[in-house]
């Protein structure tokens, strides 16, 4: 199952069922990536040559989206204000409903021209979704970050995403990186946030021999796998982790980068950086834990920007996780709010010029950030949206900038297959935080797993 994270910047509840806990998505994997793969003939839409200039004449957009996602809402008027010719009808229906039923609707007459898509599924071996590479040559998309857009693409013949055409844009993209309380820092002697992965294990040091808890995490639903996804990263290849969440032939988990990354993990739990009920809390917890002052870090998302503003203000920083080597090329997760053109769309020209819109429009990109506090994605040359100086939201923006300019964008391996993540990824990291097996068995356990799942075992 694609993007089991979500960005939606829904009510706290649902963002947390959405995005921020991907167990309880995981819970409902197996029936969503069912209802994806539901199958359907070839979609047939009448040829259309792709133009970059928007109409003149009167056009109705229409949008497909989930409940609760203000930012098509607010995108919508604000085109509409700027191109009053095009007008927009959105349908809404909860995220499960939409994500069941996506299939039916693009294969349908009265198909829409945008459609919310966390999971590709099988429409784009069934013909179901528009192919977007004629518009990312005439747009000149390739000055975009190419790591962001990999988990959109998807290989028409063998059905692999990661590689081959562009079937999808985000609404606003995610990024992951570290929390770091800067009162408690102060404290232990700590003045500045750690640019190498040396210094952010000095800093645990320090903190654990000052009698603060280094990382506040939680992994009763398995989220400290942010910080095993992270030391990965540092030490692995972005190309081939990714390979392997693209489910790319041939492509394997066990990796001695893969095996570094979980070993450190495993030394980082046995000195104590963790906090000792890490099993035991859930996400909405460890959250609420670091914001009131519990932990010198803590990995997560933009999408938890506003609320550690709000709680620490002026004492928390948020930043990348350091490579190994100062100035390296960064590694991060991050992932869009994904929307796809259908096949049948009835203005493919029209509903691209849009989306090419809030890519590249100041106006649109400030309403992104605004709205969804995600970064707006595009080319990453083009000015960041206004935000308070210092603020949470600008160093998420900042650390976007960044990660595009470093092409280091990497989906997370939570979202490999359907199950990799209740069956594996989840129990094995509580082996792991809890001392009970080594990297290595860590690494083996979730690549069997994996192997299982591939071959429909």
């Amino acid at each position: 199952m694609e993007k089991q994270f979500s960005t939606t910047p829904l009510a706290k509840s649902s963002v947390v069922a959405r995005f921020k806990t991907p167990a309880l998505i995981g819970v409902m994997a197996a029936s969503l990536t069912a209802a994806m793969t539901v199958g359907f003939g070839p979609a047939s839409s009448a040829a259309t040559s792709v133009s970059t200039t928007l109409t003149k004449s009167k056009v109705v957009l229409t949008i497909d989206d989930e409940t609760g996602f203000p930012l098509t809402d607010k995108l919508a008027a604000a085109f509409t204000k700027q191109y009053p010719n095009i007008t927009f009808k959105i349908n809404r229906d909860s995220f499960a409903n939409l994500t069941a039923n996506s299939p039916r609707l693009l294969a349908s007459n009265n198909a829409p021209d945008l459609i919310r898509m966390p999971t590709i599924g099988n429409t784009v071996k069934n013909g179901l979704l528009l192919n977007l590479d004629p518009y990312f040559k005439a747009y000149g998309w390739d000055k975009w970050s190419a790591a962001q857009l990999a988990g959109m693409r998807v290989n028409p013949k063998t059905n692999v995403r990661g590689s081959g055409s562009l079937y999808q844009l985000g609404l606003g993209y995610s990024v992951t990186g570290v929390f770091m309380n800067m009162a408690l820092a102060k404290t232990v002697g700590i003045t500045t946030i750690p640019t190498t992965l040396g210094q952010f294990e000095a800093d645990l040091a320090l903190a654990k021999a000052g009698g603060i808890t280094p990382i506040t995490e939680g992994d009763k639903d398995g989220v400290v796998n942010f910080a095993v996804q992270a030391a990965m990263n540092d030490y692995g290849n972005r190309q081939k982790l990714s390979d392997w969440i693209n489910n790319v032939p041939g492509a394997t988990y066990d990796t001695p980068g893969n095996i570094q990354g979980a070993n450190l993990i495993r030394s980082w739990a046995d000195a104590g950086y963790f906090n000792s009920d890490i099993n035991a809390v859930d996400y909405f917890t460890f959250t609420q834990n670091f914001v009131n002052g519990e932990g010198l870090f803590t990995f997560n998302g933009n999408w938890e920007a506003a609320e550690v503003q709000a709680k620490l203000g002026a004492n928390a920083r948020f930043f990348l996780f350091p490579a190994v080597q100062e100035g390296a090329p960064h590694v991060a997760m991050g992932a869009p709010n994904s929307f796809s053109v259908a096949a049948k769309a009835k203005h493919p020209n029209e509903i691209v010029f849009f989306l090419n819109w809030i890519h590249s429009n100041a106006i649109a990109r400030q309403i992104t950030l605004d709205v969804s506090g995600a970064t707006p994605g595009g080319d990453p040359a083009l000015p960041l949206p206004k935000v308070a100086a210092g603020s949470m939201t600008q160093q998420g923006l900042q650390m976007a900038a960044q990660l595009a300019k470093d092409n280091g964008y990497i989906d997370f391996m939570a979202n490999a297959t359907a199950g990799i993540y209740a069956n594996a990824i989840i129990p094995e990291s509580q082996l792991l935080v809890g001392g009970k097996i080594t990297g290595t068995e860590f690494v083996k356990a979730v690549q069997a797993e994996y192997a299982k799942e591939l071959a429909g075992n």
